[in-house]
């Protein structure tokens, strides 16, 4: 059975850093593009950042210069190194694994909540 399960949300002053972690199991982790994303209260859930199998990233513009991702293939683990963090950040994160070929296969993660403070 496909399961991402993920880790490292809290609560953390702005301008604190967190790092967040997402484990796949049942798929072949290196065949998927791996993705974060965020969605606050009332609000539609967006991109943050995106990893393909071949290690090309995209980042929301809002998270550009602050927010890194990458994977560990032999892990199965795709990370999200967070600096410099805003209240703005404050949201749910979810880890999304996206078949490179099969773009309509695709798994979720449970979420993990980040609260950044003023």
């Amino acid at each position: 059975q496909v399961q991402l399960v993920e880790s490292g949300g809290g609560l953390v002053q702005a301008g604190g850093s967190l790092r967040l972690s997402c484990t796949a199991s049942g798929i072949f982790f290196s065949a998927y593009t791996m993705g974060w994303y965020r969605q606050a209260p009332g609000k539609q859930r967006d991109l943050v950042a995106v990893i393909t199998r071949g290690g090309d990233t995209n980042y929301a513009d809002s998270v550009k210069g602050r927010f890194t991702i990458s994977r560990d293939n032999a892990k199965n683990t795709v990370y999200l190194q967070m600096n410099s963090l805003k209240p703005e950040d404050t949201a749910v994160y979810y880890c999304e694994a996206r078949h490179s070929s099969l773009a309509w296969v695709d798994y979720w993660g449970q979420g993990t909540q980040v609260t950044v403070s003023s």
